[in-house]
C-alpha cells in the first residue's frame, strides 16, 4: 500500500483512498481537514453520487402547492 493509501496492481482496496483524495481536495477543494472530518456517505453525497432525498412526486407537490397557495 502507498502512503496514499493507494494498492499495487492486482491487488482490491479496502477504501479508494487515492479517489476519494482527489475528489475531497481537487475537485470539491475542502480543506484537508475538512476532508478527513467526513464519513464516505458525506463525501460521495457532496459530489452529487449516492444516495439523496427521493424526488418529490407529482402529488405531493400538488399538496404543498394547495396547502401554501402563492399570494398574488
Amino acid at each position: 500500500m502507498s502512503p496514499t493509501g493507494g494498492h499495487a496492481p492486482g491487488e482490491t482496496p479496502a477504501f479508494p483512498w487515492d479517489d476519494a483524495l482527489a475528489l475531497g481536495l481537487g475537485v470539491l477543494r475542502w480543506r484537508p481537514r475538512d476532508l478527513w472530518r467526513a464519513t464516505p456517505r458525506e463525501l460521495l453525497l457532496a459530489a452529487g453520487r449516492g444516495a439523496g432525498p427521493a424526488p418529490l412526486r407529482r402529488d405531493a407537490l400538488e399538496r404543498l402547492i394547495a396547502a401554501h397557495p402563492d399570494d398574488v
